[in-house]
């Protein structure tokens, strides 16, 4: 019987995308199982829910509880988790934070933002049979000012290429490719086995992945790489609106929703 994540792996094999999306609660959870092959709980959390300014600031505890919240939800999908910044460190600091993570989320694996220079740890989670996805490209939790896409320069090319190689060679399941040059990005998709998880990197990637609450418009971003499908703020203001003049009219409660 094929897991969750061979039957990904399988999809880059026939060719068929993947569809992922981030969720940080039951609700949206629920409503997106239905469509999405990979739902991650991520530490993208930080700047859509608590307008942090960057991922750093999200720990572990907060991943915990959000995640806790999207398994209820999540019946079909693959479930991934984010590990924030500073919880693989090192090897022990990684494989005791990845298993608490594991064993309290009932999550299907985590995701580790780096290449090469985080390859032992990638190793050794494996190792112990923790399911790991990679994520190259622009890493949120190490990037300095302004975002700046990878995959402009010679010596970036050769890195990612190197980066993507390893974290395969590691045992990696999937590796979400972040705004990469789509010259590159198909380079790498086409040069390794496991599937490649696009974010602003083109549809050369076996996958594309988008943070939901910009999907539906409930954020303000401007990134080049989001399309919005809906503009549910828009929804949500006129119904609020229609509340308060019901409230302010007398007109609710009525009969109808009255005991």
């Amino acid at each position: 019987m094929l897991t969750k994540i061979s039957r990904l792996v399988l999809k880059k094999k026939n060719k068929s995308k993947i569809v992922c999306l981030t969720a940080y609660s039951k609700n949206i959870a629920e409503e997106i199982d239905n469509y999405a092959d990979l739902i991650l709980v991520g530490d993208s959390l930080g700047s859509v829910l608590y307008n942090f300014e960057t991922t750093r600031k999200v720990n572990l505890s907060m991943m915990i509880e959000h995640s806790k919240s999207v398994r209820k939800g999540v019946k079909k999908s693959l479930m991934i988790v984010d590990m924030p910044y500073n919880t693989y460190k090192n090897k022990s600091q990684a494989l005791k934070n990845c298993k608490k993570v594991m064993k309290e989320t009932k999550c299907d694996g985590i995701k580790l933002e780096g290449g090469r220079k985080i390859i032992e740890i990638v190793k050794y989670l494996i190792k112990f049979k923790i399911p790991v996805m990679g994520h190259i490209g622009i890493t949120p939790q190490t990037v300095r000012g302004k975002f700046r896409y990878k995959g402009k320069t010679d010596l970036e090319i050769k890195n990612l290429l190197k980066d993507s190689k390893s974290l395969e060679d590691a045992g990696v399941f999937a590796i979400v490719l972040e705004c990469i040059e789509k010259k590159v990005s198909k380079e790498i998709t086409e040069s390794i086995n496991v599937p490649t998880i696009g974010i602003g990197s083109s549809n050369f990637c076996d996958g594309q992945i988008l943070v939901t609450d910009d999907l539906l418009g409930l954020t303000d971003t401007k990134i080049k790489f989001v399309k919005k499908y809906t503009n549910l703020k828009s929804n949500v203001r006129n119904a609020v609106k229609k509340f308060k003049l019901d409230v302010k009219s007398g007109s609710y409660p009525s009969a109808k929703y009255s005991y």
